[in-house]
């Protein structure tokens, strides 16, 4: 077949240094201060790749900076085979999680900088995700839970959580909600899945006893708004007609859960460390929902209904008893402790 040669584009700027282009990625593709942390790290250590060297780990890594050389380097014809194998030699000390993320981050880095002419190539492009066995621990305990109730953040986080995790939604789903979707005499909501059906939800007391004060008598548009007013060329639908706000977006949702369970996430780390380690997702509220449903003895069929799955295989992996109820399970089972009781 025919190859057709990628077309050059014309540069909109002289081409930086690779760190300045890394900064200039965060300002121009719109990354918000809370990821381009994690960013910086990850484009940190691929920069050392990119330069030809292998990426500090450990200590090392904390606190790195990216080598010096032009981003222009990262056309080098000899430079895909050397990243293949500095990746491959990467892959075998990291957890295929942290390997894809970075992997995934780089891979839009790159693609930004090719839209502004300073590179054509991608020498990534060879390089594969790992695959990543499953997880066993998504399932955050009910202590985790009850921390997460108890932490000082604004009104509209706490609905948002407790929502997520008294409805086992997606968060995808939650935050197209508008305020006109929710029928308050039957704690339900009506969303549109991942598939594009149109489908119910269902709430508890905890979201209704928070959901008053934050609709504050709108009775249209998204239910759960941005802090500031929408900016122009938003969509009509995404825009509130009563306060000219915006829906939250699902990446600015993400990064403010992830920001502030990072200590629940990570309790014995250090204070001055916090800042390089990651929180929860948003899922593992529908995870965890789900999973405690099942420790409650919940019928399958139920859960079906509330996860909104379409078969059991699909639901087998949230409905898996979580550590606290295994443990409690053990200990129940003890000889001994029967013989003391």
């Amino acid at each position: 077949m025919l190859r057709v040669p990628r077309a050059r584009v014309v540069p909109l700027s002289a081409p930086p240094s690779y760190a300045a282009a890394v900064e200039r990625y965060f300002t121009g593709a719109g990354i918000a201060k809370s990821s381009a942390r994690i960013y910086r790290i990850s484009l940190t250590t691929w920069g050392w790749m990119l330069a030809g060297e292998p990426a500090p780990t450990g200590p090392a890594r904390r606190g790195a900076k990216p080598p010096i050389f032009p981003v222009t380097a990262i056309d080098d014809p000899a430079l895909a085979e050397a990243l293949a194998e500095l990746a491959a030699a990467r892959a075998d000390e990291m957890d295929a999680d942290t390997v894809n993320r970075e992997l995934s981050i780089v891979r839009k880095a790159i693609g930004w900088w090719q839209r502004q002419g300073w590179i054509v190539g991608d020498p990534t492009i060879g390089i594969e995700r790992r695959r990543a066995p499953p997880d066993r621990t998504k399932a955050l305990s009910e202590n985790q839970i009850a921390a997460l109730w108890r932490l000082d953040v604004g009104l509209r986080e706490k609905t948002f959580w407790k929502l997520l995790y008294e409805s086992a939604a997606r968060a995808d789903e939650v935050l197209c909600l508008n305020v006109e979707d929710l029928y308050p005499q039957d704690k339900h909501g009506k969303v549109t899945s991942k598939g594009g059906a149109t489908e119910w939800i269902h709430r508890q007391s905890g979201t209704d006893q928070l959901l008053p004060r934050l609709i504050a008598r709108r009775t249209r548009g998204p239910l759960f708004l941005t802090d500031r007013k929408a900016p122009a060329g938003t969509p009509t639908l995404d825009v509130c007609e009563e306060t000219d706000r915006a829906r939250l977006s699902s990446r600015r949702a993400e990064e403010i859960f992830e920001e502030n369970t990072r200590l629940l996430a990570n309790p014995l780390a250090r204070e001055e460390d916090i800042e390089e380690l990651e929180g929860f997702t948003l899922h593992r509220l529908r995870h965890s929902a789900l999973t405690h449903d099942a420790e409650r003895g919940t019928s399958t069929p139920m859960l079906l209904a509330r996860s909104r799955h379409a078969s059991v295989r699909s639901l087998e992996r949230y409905a898996r008893p979580g550590v606290d109820s295994v443990a409690a399970h053990v200990a129940a089972s003890d000889p001994a402790a029967r013989r003391r009781d």
